[in-house]
């Protein structure tokens, strides 16, 4: 089994900032991809940023030049720091990880709690 604990939410002003992050730990070979989703009220959740074990990253167009994914691979830790928050931004975050528990394992989806971040004045 593997645990995701997001921590770093909060409230925030229009244009502030927050760091979110995200330690995987348990039972781990390998983290294939690690992400980002969030789900607003009354909205689906979506992923908003990833970023794989060979590097590529991605990000939802609405967050592109203000979030910035981040991975410390030795400590099995996924960050996201976000900038210029907007109220749009409120939503509870979600840290994601694909695993391989052993060498032969293609991978799980593992899932942390939540954090909630919002954004208002």
């Amino acid at each position: 089994q593997v645990q995701l604990v997001e921590s770093g939410g909060g409230l925030v002003q229009p244009g502030g900032s927050l760091r979110l992050s995200c330690p995987a730990s348990g039972t781990i070979y390998s983290i294939n991809n690690m992400g980002w989703y969030r789900q607003a009220p009354g909205l689906q959740r979506e992923l908003i940023a990833s970023a794989s074990s060979g590097g590529s990253i991605y990000y939802i167009d609405s967050v592109k030049g203000r979030f910035t994914i981040s991975r410390d691979n030795a400590k099995n830790t996924v960050f996201l720091q976000m900038n210029n928050l907007k109220p749009e931004d409120t939503a509870v975050y979600y840290c994601h990880a694909d695993v391989s528990e052993r060498y032969y394992d293609p991978g799980t989806n593992y899932w942390g709690r939540g954090t909630q971040v919002t954004v208002s004045s």
